[in-house]
């Protein structure tokens, strides 16, 4: 009994190794020759807040717009654009090198 266990404990210390070196990735229950599909990532797309209004106050220093029912001031930060500048129907907006003009009511958007 004794011969047997110390035949069998480098067996199951060579099954052990062999088993370690089987790749991880691999489905043991797939097909032979399956590939997994490859899969591709998608980067999101941001959209363009909308501009739904525009205010300042009597002295016209203190302007802020309304975008994504969202409160910004010039300079402030929403979904990765930047407020440039507000007007009284419009306002500039900044991300990267590029600029975007959005209208109060525009059917399009104007890209500077």
């Amino acid at each position: 009994m004794v011969k047997s266990a110390m035949m069998t404990a480098p067996l199951m210390a060579l099954m052990f190794v062999w088993a370690a070196k089987a790749p991880a990735s691999q489905d043991p229950t797939a097909p032979l020759g399956w590939q997994a599909p490859v899969t591709q990532t998608r980067t999101a797309q941001v959209r363009l807040p909308q501009l739904q209004s525009t205010f300042c106050n009597a002295m016209g220093n203190d302007c802020r717009a309304i975008l994504n029912d969202t409160t910004v001031r010039p300079g402030g930060r929403i979904s990765g654009y930047t407020l440039v500048r507000i007007e009284d129907d419009e306002v500039i907006l900044k991300r990267g090198s590029r600029q975007w003009r959005l209208e109060m009511f525009a059917d399009n958007i104007k890209s500077e």
